[in-house]
């Protein structure tokens, strides 16, 4: 079982070519599935039944784990088992087993003033770490990148004459993404005037690299998440933060402001229109003065 896991485990990053993120959850997903089938003294793919999967799918509900996680977990099993049966001739029972329902949360967001804010506050600290925090900050909320794009961010993506730059996202996937003039105007400074600080020479392509036990890498998504929070804090704002709050942020303000769900989905990085529709229901304050200005009668 061991060696057929390791297979699966280079074939998602080989040729699903998934995300790290993602690649990481799986493998946790498929380890908590073998362990629980070793408490049931199953020994291999072979002797696995279409029981074993739905006991596994109740042990997690007695667990109480989310329906969000729940749905994270069976996925992963469908493609362990998409591949088992492709490559292992080995029935692939999950095509029988459905996802939990899943309860639709409108998505948290900061309204225009409390991202000037939170922006404003960034610009305080005009110390090298300082400024490097700005633009990170103020790149995550221009651009409506995943924490996990931004880490990642190269300098050779930037495309400085056309002021558009590459993101790479989930599953290996590219986007171009249009930044405003004053974003590429404060990255060129941090360029610069900062990026050769946290580098102690080394050459580099990372955007946001640090030094650690002599190599460069680049920042790390726990250290991002803390600047966000401890720069929040500073707002004396009494509400919850997220790096994903600011993303939230970015398509709710730029849905308010008249881009068409299409345009929003690309700039997202989504694969669906779909997973784009839940933000037509949060920015609603709005609609009077639109209705007042448009409607004939009003």
């Amino acid at each position: 079982m061991k060696q057929i896991i390791n297979k699966f485990e280079a074939y998602l990053l080989t040729e699903k070519c998934v995300a790290r993120n993602t690649f990481a959850a799986y493998k946790n997903d498929i380890n908590q599935f073998v362990t629980f089938l070793n408490t049931k003294r199953v020994g291999s793919f072979e002797e696995l039944t279409l029981d074993h999967l739905k006991k596994f799918l109740q042990y997690l509900v007695k667990s109480e784990i989310s329906a969000s996680s729940r749905s994270r977990k069976l996925s992963a099993l469908k493609v362990l088992f998409e591949y088992l049966e492709r490559n292992c001739g080995i029935t692939n029972f999950t095509t029988d087993l459905s996802y939990p329902k899943l309860e639709k949360k409108l998505p948290e967001y900061l309204n225009e003033n409390e991202i000037s804010t939170f922006l404003q506050t960034a610009s305080l600290d005009s110390s090298p770490i300082g400024v490097r925090n700005k633009t990170m900050l103020y790149l995550l909320y221009t651009s409506g990148m995943r924490i996990s794009e931004l880490v990642n961010c190269k300098l050779s993506d930037f495309q400085f004459d056309s002021q558009f730059f590459k993101i790479s996202g989930k599953g290996g996937k590219e986007r171009l993404m249009p930044l405003p003039k004053m974003m590429f105007e404060l990255l060129q400074l941090y360029i610069k005037d900062v990026h050769s600080k946290f580098t102690a020479k080394h050459s580099t392509d990372c955007l946001f690299p640090v030094l650690y036990a002599g190599q460069i890498k680049p920042i790390t998504r726990q250290s991002l998440w803390k600047i966000v929070s401890d720069v929040w804090a500073k707002t004396g704002i009494k509400k919850s933060i997220s790096p994903h709050k600011l993303r939230h942020s970015f398509a709710t303000h730029l849905l308010k402001e008249g881009v068409d769900l299409r345009s929003l989905q690309m700039l997202l990085g989504h694969e669906n229109i779909s997973t784009v529709q839940i933000y037509t229901h949060v920015e609603v304050s709005h609609l009077r003065n639109v209705y007042d200005k448009k409607h004939p009668r009003s």
